[in-house]
């Protein structure tokens, strides 16, 4: 991003919800940009930052191996706020007293304003929110105060006057915080005096520019899988740099019904790209032959995904990059970032099963934006509803919505499945009201009766979630009538299932895909 651009720095010290932070923030029009709980004060300073946020995170400040910040990051004179854990290590830091308490405070507190701060602006005096915590600030800093307090602690909120420096031991990140926005957007506009003049069309005019002068005058190929990601990625991307981008579409096996038909109608249709084409159906179902671990299935995809790439490339002049629609769920559920010691979750095949000497370099232009927001940019640059609001697919495929080792057969069955599921879905008007809503297959079979004849058949897993981000999740309370009428007809229309459950668990604890 431009310096011109008003941006809030976020230091990550493992936190699930660092990426939270991240978008609340964005949503008050202030870009965000998240950074490893150890970058240098010099290099945030770099970054020309109006404000700091530091994480919560799992450690106790107190432990000798704690993810710790550079104490300059407090002689920038920058206002800093920070959260949970954030806020013990300014105490800590800064001279107070941390240490474990003997009354965790886990899940919905209320907290009572004091003293009528800046951060608490026209929240009232006393606000709902969630807490996470088993430490607690026993002793503040010399010209620390407090400005709010629950029943379990007198220090639910500080400040430094005359600092602003800030830290609230609650999570105002996250939807259990009701007016928790409030709290983000009172320290980015009314302590950090950010306008909010960061919008997605102000994304797009900053990445053409950083595509442009990335690229210079090489080629780019793009993985295009017809989902929202790869699509707006392609849009974004020959905006910028017309045809020097070529778009190659893989048949892995592992697609939708009919998608490979689909995506070449639509884009050979529809978009004016260098298209390519590649039927790869039995390279890649021959090597996930007898592969039950999803982790491998994610690597053989990546890797056989980079080598078809190597391949195109190699017929295509000056070819340089790989370009693909990373977005940042990707990035932060499958590697630690600079350093974040935040676990990994799993892999992805954007991010996860890239091979280390890959020929081509990558082109990501959008690894910093959320579902909702890559959207907004496909709106902004005028592709069609259908593919905008298109349900998210995994990059792996159906691979990673069956269980267990795939056959042609059972990969049929899958797909047969699936395709019922969202005609359904479309047919109820639910399709483009859900985040997702898809068909898996359990390699588990059970006794049946159809007809007068005793079946021993597959169960098909029915998934449906509601998100906005795909960071957590809930699971969907879809009608009855329409649980049956999907139940009904997978049963009756494909052959080989003769069960069908329906999936009632969120995230967390669960994932959104089952592999």
């Amino acid at each position: 991003m431009t310096n011109e651009v008003e941006n809030i720095v976020v230091l990550d010290f493992g936190s699930q919800y660092s990426q939270l932070i991240a978008r609340r923030i964005r949503e008050c029009n202030v870009y965000s940009k998240i950074l490893p709980f150890n970058a240098p004060a010099e290099k945030i300073k770099a970054e020309n930052p109006s404000g700091i946020i530091l994480s919560g995170g799992p450690a106790s400040v107190y432990a000798e191996n704690s993810p710790k910040c550079d104490k300059d990051i407090f002689n920038l004179g920058i206002p800093v706020l920070g959260i949970c854990y954030g806020l013990q290590l300014m105490i800590h830091t800064l001279g107070g007293k941390v240490a474990s308490s003997n009354a965790r405070e886990y899940g919905k507190a209320i907290v009572r304003a004091k003293n009528h701060d800046r951060l608490f602006e026209g929240l009232g005096e006393e606000i709902q929110v969630w807490m996470s915590h088993g430490d607690k600030v026993l002793q503040l800093p010399e010209g620390f105060v407090p400005v709010a307090e629950t029943d379990n602690t007198e220090y639910a909120a500080i400040n430094l006057p005359g600092k602003n420096f800030y830290g609230i031991q609650f999570h105002p990140e996250v939807v259990h915080t009701p007016r928790g926005k409030e709290f983000i957007s009172n320290f980015c506009h009314k302590i950090c005096g950010c306008s909010g003049n960061w919008t997605m069309r102000n994304f797009i005019e900053t990445a053409l520019e950083d595509i442009k002068n990335t690229v210079g005058d090489k080629n780019v190929i793009l993985g295009l899988s017809g989902g929202v990601d790869s699509s707006v990625a392609a849009a974004l991307i020959s905006k910028a740099i017309g045809e020097q981008l070529t778009c190659i579409f893989v048949n892995n096996g592992v697609l939708r019904k009919n998608e490979a038909e689909r995506v070449q109608q639509l884009y050979r249709d529809n978009f004016k790209l260098n298209f390519v084409y590649v039927d790869a159906t039995d390279r890649f179902l021959d090597k996930l032959a007898d592969v039950n671990d999803p982790e491998r299935k994610r690597k053989i995809i990546g890797n056989e995904f980079v080598e078809v790439f190597d391949h195109a490339a190699s017929e295509i002049d000056n070819v340089a990059f790989l370009a693909q629609g990373t977005t940042y769920p990707d990035v932060i559920e499958s590697v630690p970032i600079d350093g974040n010691p935040a676990a990994m979750i799993k892999s992805h095949h954007n991010v996860g099963g890239l091979p280390e000497k890959m020929k081509l370099k990558l082109l990501e232009p959008l690894s910093r934006l959320f579902k909702d927001e890559v959207r907004e940019v496909g709106k902004e640059l005028g592709l069609p509803h259908d593919v905008v609001m298109r349900q998210p697919f995994p990059g792996p495929g159906l691979a990673v919505r069956h269980i267990g080792a795939l056959t042609r057969e059972t990969i049929a069955i899958l797909q047969e499945a699936d395709s019922i599921v969202v005609e359904e879905m479309k047919k109820a008007d639910l399709y483009y009201k859900t985040w997702q809503a898809f068909a898996v297959f359990l390699p588990v079979r059970s006794v049946g009766v159809m007809g007068d004849e005793r079946t021993y058949d597959y169960a098909i897993a029915l998934r449906a979630v509601e998100s906005s981000d795909g960071m957590t999740a809930d699971w969907v309370k879809l009608p009855y009538e329409l649980l049956e009428r999907i139940s009904s007809r997978i049963i009756n229309e494909v052959r080989g299932v003769n069960r069908v459950v329906y999936d009632i668990t969120s995230k967390p604890p669960g994932t959104i895909e089952w592999e």
